[in-house]
């Protein structure tokens, strides 16, 4: 058995965990991120085919957290970010026959066919109403009390599955939409508080969180290949298995700032069995990992943290090399899960990044299943291929459906579900953190899903790590 000392181990190779180890080395720690799967970045990874490029994971991310801008920057010549052009700002809203686009603004919202007269009387109330008492209030209970049914069903349900391929009837809007619960609880209103908000003074650091939806020129594993230089290939070990954590039973000898016996991770590296002891272990991973990586926390603990739903989604990466369908002059359609289509959204890559197709040509990303349609992502591909003719021909004006590209992806554990267990998993992770000193769970199954909350974790993991440098 090989035996290792690190300041600090970090499991898992995802865009978490690599931005723990990039901060950290700035720090002068001495670290290692172990990962079981072959690759970094966990399921952020960029291909290339036929003059296309397309992703295989997250399309892109919004620059919703300053942090991520500063990542970038901080990496400087290695990777490069790409702002999408103007085409992003614009949503498109399936109803009935017809793509619609999603209002922008209050004049939008009351033209708009997507809403029924009922409601816009509503949303001209909004400003008026009191704010919510319910901290557990489900977005579909704060939106209809706020905005009315419709407003659900065609603005915020097509505005979750594109975010969580959720149901806004299961996310609570405390966890899972955090900025929108507190501008209610702060300003008492939407409107008024996006307005009053509008109009308060930015430092330079938080306008660099300005909302703008972005990838990396070439791909997202730029960005991946980028931190892993930067922290150093020997510091990631890859196709790490078997990853298990248990205390030490005696001191460490080497690190043992934070006056604890520290930890044992061990797994199977190559042909070998190693042994690594570190005061410190951050985990990165899913929460269905967590009881088997961690096997010494109370069984009950475990079901806490666990207790998360995960949408399961599968994503269709689909090129032409000419396109002869309707113009795609927006960031993509999503579809209402009132219309019950087969899918639940479309994204135009090609028409709001550069170089993801060949010229005149067309790349697209379809998505099926999320919460109220698992069963969609167990379709054999002749079947997804058959309901992805129908619908993109329907949904685009193509005189057929003949890709030059079609690459189908399923994840079990795609996006997870910030609902009313958030509390209780929460707690659990708090106190887990101060029975177990130098334990660290971080990951996704807290503090949001996208890469910006991503980045903006792993780097205030890493610098508030409490250890001696």
């Amino acid at each position: 058995m090989k035996r290792v000392e690190k300041q600090v181990v970090i499991i898992g190779a995802g865009i978490t965990g690599l931005t723990v180890g990039f901060y950290l080395k700035k720090r002068g720690i001495d670290f290692v991120i172990v990962d079981k799967s072959s690759q970094k970045g966990g399921v952020i990874s960029t291909h290339r085919e036929q003059g296309f490029v397309y992703e295989t994971g997250p399309n892109t991310g919004v620059l919703s957290q300053p942090q991520t801008r500063e990542l970038i920057d901080e990496l400087g010549d290695l990777c490069e970010l790409e702002i999408a052009n103007a085409a992003a700002k614009k949503r498109w809203i399936w109803k009935g026959s017809a793509w619609q686009p999603m209002p922008s603004g209050f004049k939008a919202a009351i033209n708009t066919p997507l809403f029924t007269t009922k409601d816009k009387i509503r949303i001209l109330g909004e400003p008026f109403r009191s704010r919510g008492t319910n901290p557990d209030e489900t977005l579909a209970e704060l939106v209809i009390r706020r905005m009315g049914k419709s407003f659900l069903n065609y603005a915020v349900d097509p505005f979750i599955l594109g975010i969580y391929s959720g149901d806004p009837s299961y996310l609570v809007t405390r966890y899972a939409m955090p900025k929108l619960y507190n501008l209610e609880q702060k300003y008492g209103s939407f409107i008024g508080g996006a307005i009053r908000k509008g109009f308060e003074k930015k430092d330079e650091h938080a306008r660099k969180a300005s909302g703008d939806v972005f990838s990396i020129k070439g791909g997202i594993s730029n960005l991946i290949q980028a931190l892993s230089k930067r922290i150093g290939e020997e510091n990631i070990l890859l196709n790490f298995s078997n990853a298990v954590v248990n205390p030490c039973n005696e001191g460490l000898k080497k690190y043992n700032q934070n006056n604890n016996n520290g930890y044992l991770t061990r797994g199977i590296y190559g042909d070998e069995e190693v042994e690594i002891s570190s005061p410190y272990v951050i985990t990165t991973s899913g929460s269905h990992e967590l009881g088997q990586i961690l096997p010494f926390i109370r069984e009950s603990d475990a079901k806490s943290v666990d207790n998360l739903l995960y949408a399961r989604v599968l994503q269709a990466s689909i090129g032409f090399s000419k396109w002869d369908g309707i113009p795609l002059d927006a960031f993509g359609g999503l579809v209402p899960f009132i219309e019950k289509r087969d899918v639940l959204g479309i994204l135009f890559l090609s028409s709001f990044l550069t170089g993801r197709a060949p010229e005149n040509g067309a790349l697209l990303s379809v998505f099926m299943g999320g919460v109220r349609r698992p069963e969609m992502v167990d379709l054999p591909d002749e079947e997804i291929k058959a309901i992805l003719a129908r619908e993109v021909t329907d949904m685009t004006g193509l005189r057929e459906f003949k890709p030059d590209l079609l690459k189908i992806t399923r994840y079990e554990h795609a996006i997870p579900q910030y609902g009313l267990s958030t509390g209780e998993r929460l707690e659990t992770v708090n106190r887990l953190q101060k029975q177990f000193p130098g334990l660290i769970i971080g990951g996704n199954l807290r503090n949001g899903i996208g890469m910006s909350d991503r980045i903006k974790q792993g780097r205030e993991i890493a610098e508030t790590l409490g250890v001696g440098e």
